[in-house]
């Protein structure tokens, strides 16, 4: 360790101290003090830990929250970044704030942002990549789907022993030769049967002909079992798959992966993805069936993934929405839930969201018009937009209450119609309800 290095750690370490003692506060700033002291920090603070790098559009959070509960079923240090902080200087922040610990084999789980990834490797170097799917979302940051994965693929080409875990139901995780080895998981659980996917799909073009793929299999959006008709791209052989989805209901979900039973608490088809991938680290790193159950069975909610908080003598599902694949999941869990709820939905634009919203018109919001919602409201910096689309998807105007602000919303929601209300949020509005939320006293424990 440089004298450089060691204070850059000395002064992330006590900012991230004071930060936390005497503001709750400090998950990101003392990683960005400790990298402007020294860039290589990171490589230092992580050096000691086997390192597993989750990453992808959609159900890193978690996914990362589930690996680390089976892992810990196994091993006593698993060192995460469970604040959100995806980034960097997140990053650094994490290792910043570990324990020690001797004589224990230490694990790091992390979630990384996609575009941080490369910057992140050039400093540590996973044993993992753990790839959960690639979407479109937040194009002003992203760019398309192809930018997006290629820039994970350069976060993993700087570690190129690393290997590769993939959901091998995607068709972009198998369009790209890489350097590091690869393992895939994904669904065999139906029948074969022709399909193809819904005409507004992205990445379904063979990256070899630029045909069309077709499918024997479809979960959701481009996922499944999928070949090309016109040469020899398809699917992955899979070395971990589910094989029988048991059960599913909007609060949890029953399913075999390699002829072991698992069940977790939480609803939609999507957390089951995120359940399979948890899965499989876990049997990459020879954990018994016993530990993965034990591992997926915790129930607490994590931060706006179906989150639960009861507002007065209502109970409300807080669920993070960002794109058009994801809110067409979460429409599809909401609408295997027990009639009569009503509905709450926050869209903000600000940076942290995408500035683009044009996302919410790919949504199939529809769908809802048949749920038979007892009300509807609307909040957020983009309101109005939101209640544009909330009418043009054919709920009754009657229903709809548009709100200037956050106290408005919940004291609409306490006078809800309905005990059960599903409230979808941006990010930053999931941050600025929950805070609101804190201080009305529904919440605990702030942001």
């Amino acid at each position: 360790m440089t004298i450089r290095s060691q204070f850059a750690i000395f002064v992330g370490k006590s900012s991230q101290w004071f930060l936390k003692t005497f503001t709750k506060g400090g998950s990101s700033y003392p990683g960005k003090l400790a990298l402007k002291l020294d860039p290589k920090v990171l490589d230092t603070l992580a050096k000691d830990y086997e390192v597993i790098v989750v990453t992808g559009t959609n159900g890193k959070t978690l996914t990362t929250a589930l690996t680390v509960n089976v892992l810990r079923q196994e091993y006593d240090e698993v060192l995460t970044n469970p604040t959100g902080a995806n980034m960097a200087q997140g990053i650094v922040s994490t290792f910043l704030g570990a324990k020690k610990v001797k004589g224990q084999k230490k694990f790091a789980v992390l979630e990384i942002d996609e575009a941080s990834l490369s910057k992140v490797t050039q400093y540590i170097k996973p044993e993992l990549f753990l790839f959960t799917n690639i979407f479109r979302d937040q194009m002003d940051r992203y760019g398309e789907i192809y930018t997006t994965y290629q820039l994970i693929v350069d976060g993993a080409n700087n570690a190129p022993d690393a290997t590769i875990l993939a959901n091998g139901d995607l068709p972009i995780f198998n369009s790209v030769e890489t350097k590091n080895p690869r393992e895939y998981y994904g669904f065999n659980h139906e029948e074969d049967r022709e399909q193809m996917a819904h005409h507004n799909t992205d990445g379904v073009l063979c990256p070899n002909c630029q045909h069309i793929l077709h499918y024997k299999m479809i979960t959701y959006s481009s996922l499944g079992k999928y070949y090309c008709p016109h040469c020899d791209f398809k699917r992955p052989e899979l070395d971990y798959q589910l094989t029988e989805l048991k059960n599913m209901t909007n609060t949890s979900a029953e399913f075999v992966v390699d002829g072991e039973e698992y069940s977790i608490e939480v609803g939609g088809l999507y957390n089951v993805y995120n359940a399979l991938s948890a899965t499989a680290v876990a049997r990459h790193y020879g954990l018994s069936p016993e530990k993965i159950r034990a591992g997926l069975s915790y129930d607490e909610r994590v931060f706006g993934r179906q989150e639960i908080i009861n507002v007065g003598d209502k109970e409300c599902t807080l669920i993070l929405v960002k794109n058009p694949v994801g809110i067409n999941q979460v429409i599809d869990m909401i609408d295997l839930a027990p009639r009569p709820f009503s509905l709450v939905s926050l869209l903000n634009s600000n940076y942290a969201d995408g500035l683009d919203i044009s996302w919410i018109w790919d949504g199939n919001y529809e769908k809802f018009s048949e749920m038979g919602l007892q009300k509807v409201i609307t909040g957020g910096e983009r309101r109005k937009d939101m209640t544009l689309r909330m009418k043009v998807a054919g709920i009754d105007d009657s229903i709809i209450t548009e709100s200037t602000d956050l106290t408005k919303v919940i004291d609409e929601i306490k006078s809800a119609p309905t005990e059960k209300v599903f409230i979808l949020a941006t990010y930053t509005a999931v941050l600025e309800l929950r805070k609101e939320l804190t201080n009305q006293g529904y919440l605990k424990g702030g942001m």
